[in-house]
């Protein structure tokens, strides 16, 4: 027996989001976790299926029903519970079927940075640019699609955040016009409620990072935008953290080694995607997530240490980019969204002028809890 899809012609046996029903059924044969996709998760014959770094959010209710109702929205469910990335549910139960391997460095400097550009390649050359738009900040990872896609680009963030000053120069640099989204203290509060309402989420963190996803991603709808790029992936894929950087004597993070410590951070992808597939679609179009093409992760996983923590962090991105972007952007820093956007300082200056002062446990968190309760 199958599960109803309640968004989702129930009719039809097989209803995959992400890749053709038939790959997905030989990844399942071969147990291959990384068969050349960009993430896929939904129905085949009997059984619920989400791929192994839970790139297409999934949610099943096991108690709609003799057979349980299925959806990739969980608002759509009565009582929503997560298919966990990597696994496949059916009627006898949950079963993970595919694991991220572990592959070995791949030693030769050159080889491995090649084989990173190869995969981008590979990676960039599978995007639909139809009714495409690019969130693009500035930085190395949003750079590389504003470069290589035939797409326009929308940055965001309040007037004097300084993504709004990287997107500029590096708009400049790529000749490329730049749709800018200037956000004020109106606009956080009023995209507060449907971001919470789409991910299910009121923690400050999330809250910090889907704003403006979700309003960068709005205006795209506005104007007209099917779907939207973003460079989500690359920071856990590569080594963009300072955690993973200076494993092992960060705390936050268990591993011995770089490489250990990477591989941490990629685990955290499924729970960060479902976020941000959630906060997009609920803007009004659809997320494309091209740099997680298995291509690019099975590249990224081949890396040695060095070329993971090197002179600058994602050493071996921001080498391989350099076919696509200038070196003055290859090679610049950037804060993460909810700081270089100040989304996370203005939200943070909201509620204390609610009466959510700093000295209170999460005070950010109670002040969004608040506002979903007005």
């Amino acid at each position: 027996m199958t599960r109803r899809d309640a968004t989702a012609d129930e009719t039809q046996p097989r209803s995959v989001r992400g890749a053709a029903p038939a790959a997905v059924e030989q990844s399942l044969r071969d147990r291959d976790p990384l068969p050349g996709t960009s993430g896929f998760a939904g129905r085949l014959e009997g059984q619920l299926v989400r791929d192994v770094l839970g790139r297409v959010p999934l949610f099943v209710d096991p108690v709609a029903g003799e057979c349980g109702e299925w959806s990739h929205d969980p608002s759509a469910l009565a009582a929503p519970r997560r298919v966990p990335a990597g696994h496949v549910w059916d009627d006898t139960g949950v079963e993970q079927i595919w694991q991220l391997p572990d592959l070995g460095p791949t030693r030769n400097h050159d080889r491995a940075i090649a084989a990173v550009g190869d995969a981008i390649e590979t990676a960039l050359a599978s995007v639909d640019e139809t009714g495409l738009a690019v969130a693009f900040s500035g930085g190395v990872d949003s750079a590389l699609l504003a470069a290589a896609l035939d797409a326009p680009l929308y940055t965001v963030g309040f007037p004097d955040s300084q993504d709004l000053v990287n997107a500029r120069a590096s708009a400049d640099l790529l000749d490329r016009e730049l749709q800018v989204v200037e956000l004020d203290h109106a606009d956080l509060k009023q995209a507060v409620e449907p971001v919470v309402r789409a991910t299910g989420r009121t923690n400050a963190m999330d809250v910090q990072i889907a704003l403006p996803i979700y309003l960068v991603a709005a205006r795209a709808a506005a104007d007209g935008i099917d779907r939207l790029a973003l460079g989500q992936g690359i920071d856990e894929l590569f080594g963009g953290y300072a955690k993973v950087v200076n494993a092992p004597d960060d705390p936050r993070i268990g591993a011995d080694t770089v490489r250990g410590a990477r591989r941490e951070t990629v685990t955290t992808l499924p729970d960060q995607l479902e976020r941000d597939s959630l906060t997009v679609r609920a803007a009004g179009v659809a997320p494309v997530t091209p740099l997680l093409h298995d291509a690019v992760v099975r590249a990224a996983l081949a890396l040695p240490g060095p070329l993971i923590a090197g002179e600058q962090r994602k050493q071996a991105f921001r080498e391989a980019t350099r076919a696509w972007v200038p070196e003055p952007i290859a090679t610049r820093d950037k804060k993460a969204v909810q700081y270089g956007s100040l989304v996370a300082r203005e939200l943070d200056r909201l509620a204390r002028q609610a009466g959510f002062k700093r000295r209170m446990d999460d005070h950010v968190t109670r002040y969004v809890e608040s506002l979903v309760g007005e």
